[in-house]
C-alpha cells in the first residue's frame, strides 16, 4: 500500500500546532501528523503528515494559506519493508564493552571475557545504539563503568528500545533498573528486547511521561539517570532530575545537537550539577553530569 508524506514550514511553534490539528481533520484522515523545530535559530517549525490515499491538494493549498506557511510538499512513498532494510543494512556497533546486534548478526557476537552483547531487533522504537547519541551515552556508560562507579539504582528516561538499561542491568547485576516512555509502542518494545536479552525481572519498564510516575518516585533516588531524549525536555526536566538523583549520583543525557549541549550544560549547573564530561560525535553531543 503507498503511503503520501505532504510536508511544510512555518514560523512559530503555536502556529504549528494549530496547523498539525487541522490537518488532523482533514479527508481523507492523515495516519500520522508531526511537529517539529527546525534547530537553525531560524525560527522556523515543521509540519508533516502522512496518509494512505492521495491527500486533498485544495485543502493542503487553503491550511497553508490561512496559516502562513510555504506551500506543502507532496510526495508518494514507495512501498519499502523498513525493518527489513534496517537489519540488512545496519551492522553491528562496538561502544567500549558492549555489542549491539541483531539477531540476524547473532554469528558475529565476539565471545571474549568482559564483552556485553545486547540483541536490538530493528522495530519502529528508537534506539538501536548505531545513532550517535545512543552510541555516546553507551560509550560514557562505558567510560563510568571502567573508573569504577557501580550505581545501586538507574532509570531509563525515554527509554526508546530499551538499550541503555539493559546495559545496565547487564553490568550491574544487583542494580535496581527502570526503564520508561511515553509511547507504549516503545514500552512494549522495551519489554520485548528485555525477554530477548534474558534480563526479564532484571529491568522494569513503564509507560511515563518524564519522571511522572509513582514507581520512578517509589524507587529514586537514583544514582543514574539515562536521558537520551531532546534539548527542550531535557532543560525542562533538569530540576526533576536532580530531585530523583542522589547527591553525587550523575545523568547522562543525549539527543542534543553539539550546538545545544551548552543550553543543556548551563540548565543543569543551574540545577546544582556539574559537567563531568562532554563527548562529541558528529553533530551530536554526549553529556554526563554529577549531582553536586
Amino acid at each position: 500500500m503507498p503511503t503520501f508524506s505532504t510536508l511544510t514550514t512555518l514560523p512559530g511553534e503555536a502556529a504549528a500546532q494549530s496547523l498539525a490539528a487541522a490537518m488532523e481533520r482533514m479527508t481523507p484522515e492523515p495516519i500520522g501528523v508531526g511537529v517539529f523545530e527546525i534547530e537553525d535559530g531560524s525560527g522556523l517549525w515543521e509540519v508533516g503528515g502522512y496518509f494512505l490515499e492521495p491527500p486533498d491538494l485544495v485543502v493542503l493549498e487553503v491550511l497553508a494559506t490561512a496559516f502562513g506557511a510555504k506551500a506543502f510538499a507532496v510526495s508518494e512513498l514507495p512501498e519499502i519493508d523498513w525493518v527489513a532494510k534496517v537489519r540488512r543494512e545496519l551492522a553491528p556497533v562496538e561502544a567500549g564493552r558492549f555489542f549491539v546486534y541483531g539477531s540476524h548478526d547473532a554469528d558475529k557476537v565476539p565471545k571474549e571475557t568482559g564483552r556485553v552483547p545486547l540483541q536490538i531487533e530493528a522495530t519502529v522504537a528508537f534506539g538501536t545504539g548505531h545513532h550517535g547519541t545512543t552510541l555516546g551515552c553507551l560509550l560514557a556508560f562505558d567510560q563510568l563503568l571502567s573508573a569504577g562507579v557501580r550505581p545501586a539504582s538507574v532509570a531509563d528516561i525515554g527509554c526508546g528500545t530499551a538499550v541503555l538499561a539493559m546495559a545496565a542491568a547487564a553490568t550491574l547485576p544487583d542494580a535496581r533498573v527502570i526503564a520508561s516512555d511515553i509511547d507504549r509502542v516503545a514500552v512494549d518494545v522495551a519489554e520485548a528486547n528485555v525477554a530477548i536479552n534474558g534480563l526479564s525481572g532484571r529491568v522494569e519498564c513503564l509507560e511515563a511521561a518524564g519522571l511522572d510516575h509513582e514507581r520512578l518516585a517509589a524507587v529514586a533516588p537514583y544514582d543514574l539517570i539515562f536521558a537520551n531524549i531532546l534539548k527542550g525536555p531535557l532543560i525542562e526536566l533538569a530540576p526533576a532530575i536532580a530531585a530523583k538523583l542522589s547527591t553525587g549520583g550523575r545523568a547522562i543525557l543525549s539527543g542534543l545537537l553539539v550546538v545545544q549541549a551548552e543550553a543543556v550544560t548551563a540548565a543543569y549547573i543551574d540545577a546544582q550539577f556539574c559537567l563531568e564530561s562532554r563527548n562529541d560525535l558528529g553533530e551530536w553531543s554526549t553529556l554526563v553530569l554529577q549531582r553536586c
